[in-house]
């Protein structure tokens, strides 16, 4: 058992753009896509998230810097530092959990799948850190290491249902046939949206307001275009951090880059995946009639759409704004705010792209996340102590994982520490979560134009 952890271990080391296209490879034979095949899948996806990995880097490095003078400017009294999903997934990995969420969670997933109980075939290892941090909140809250494991099992179960139910919306808004999207703040936020939409749909003058990439170039011209629009927002985030007019202008130049340049590492992914997910529904639908199989991905592959980077930029002031006037709230949004775009992704899909309705649940979405990450941080500034990756004298928390309704859910549950907070985020979730659920399940039009 131990030499297989080590195994483990080692390509958890590797990272995910070496992780992800070792495992592609491995299930492109399985699916008998021969060797070449293969090993070019496994790389043209390997570059892609390099690329994304690069474009990432350009953002958090960027706007990281920009996000810390605006929260020094206007949130100087919040005392525990958001360190992000960067900070946070290395304690995941590095506790009693890290090491065995991979198995469990892979045991569930083929449970799940020989009963019919989903029908993601999950290759994204990488992203098993969020049950894993999971499991480690709860096992340090509870001091039990079983139920450690059945909040890892319980998560996962969660990931991969929700991994079907935005199926409509990877198919048809982000044009990833054959591919679903079950982890992280993207999935398990995005239930939030879809009764948002529909309310919004209901009320007259609001439900005709329309704000896509589309249609801002229509109305604007080539000052709607996607590069000028980034430009624009990292010139103004640039100027409410205090930066002077160059640093200011060098933001808006490296904004306009990330607008540009991420569509272009996300298709790199998508040709090495296209013939690897053929390859593997070919096989599935001749073994298992109309199972419709979907790999299990990345948020980043979502990351390639212009309205979700112009509302991850937006976001930033609007986070750090929400973060000040929340009473009671000790969080300092910094580590997440660069990529709040993980947190909007299916939200923006479920919006079709109108970016006016990804601020009204975006807003929700973060709300929710800084309530319940200032309700968890002295269990995540615990683990990061128990795993020897804090200082002495540091408070810490994440928004990303921190920040989760199922998280935080299971720990409170499990332990009964269930005051009137636990009931409402329940209600919230639940609600939300078999609202959406219902919602997709019986709507069985939604189309629209494809977008990759």
């Amino acid at each position: 058992m131990q030499a297989v952890l080590n195994v483990i271990q080692y390509i958890v080391n590797l990272g995910g753009p070496v992780m992800i296209p070792i495992v592609i490879f491995i299930i492109g034979l399985i699916f008998r896509n021969g060797v070449g095949k293969s090993l070019r899948s496994a790389i043209s996806i390997g570059i892609g998230f390099t690329g994304i990995n690069l474009v990432i880097t350009l953002l958090t490095d960027n706007l990281g810097k920009a996000a810390e003078a605006m929260a020094k400017n206007f949130g100087g009294n919040l005392s525990v530092v958001d360190i992000g999903w960067p900070g946070t997934s290395p304690m995941a990995w590095a506790s009693n959990m890290g090491l065995i969420a991979i198995p469990v969670a892979i045991l569930v997933n083929v449970v799940m799948l020989l009963l019919r109980q989903t029908k993601v075939v999950n290759v994204d290892i990488w992203n098993i850190w969020h049950m894993a941090f999971t499991g480690a909140i709860v096992q340090i809250a509870t001091g039990s290491y079983a139920w450690g494991i059945a909040a890892i099992a319980i998560h996962a179960a969660i990931a991969y249902k929700l991994g079907d139910i935005f199926k409509p919306v990877t198919d048809n808004y982000f044009g990833l046939e054959g591919i679903s999207i079950p982890h992280g703040t993207s999935a398990y936020m995005g239930i939030f949206a879809k009764p948002i939409d529909d309310l919004i749909e209901k009320i007259p003058g609001v439900n005709k307001i329309n704000l896509t990439s589309k249609t801002i170039e229509k109305r604007l011209g080539v000052l709607g275009q996607p590069s000028i629009i980034g430009a624009v927002l990292g010139l103004v985030i640039g100027i409410l951090a205090g930066f002077s007019v160059g640093k200011s202008l060098n933001l808006a130049i490296q904004m306009a880059s990330v607008m540009v340049l991420m569509p272009v590492v996300v298709k790199f992914i998508m040709e090495g995946l296209i013939p690897i997910s053929q390859s593997a529904k070919k096989i599935m639908d001749k073994r298992f009639k109309g199972s419709d199989f979907t790999i299990g991905m990345d948020p980043a592959l979502l990351l390639g759409q212009s309205e979700i980077i112009a509302g991850s930029l937006l976001f930033v002031p609007i986070t750090l704004l929400i973060a000040i006037i929340m009473p009671g709230n000790k969080i300092l949004p910094f580590g997440d705010l660069a990529t709040i775009g993980f947190f909007i992704a299916i939200a923006t899909g479920v919006h079709k792209g109108n970016i006016f309705r990804t601020l009204i649940s975006g807003s929700v979405i973060m709300t929710i996340t800084l309530w319940i990450s200032n309700q968890m941080w002295t269990l995540q500034d615990k683990l990061g102590r128990q795993v020897g990756l804090l200082e002495a004298g540091k408070k810490v928390s994440s928004l990303d994982q921190a920040g989760s309704p199922i998280t935080y859910l299971l720990t409170k549950g499990i332990t009964l520490q269930m005051g009137v907070g636990f009931f409402v985020i329940l209600v919230l979730f639940v609600g939300a979560f078999a609202y959406t659920y219902i919602s997709y399940k019986r709507d069985k039009l939604y189309v629209v134009d494809k977008k990759v």
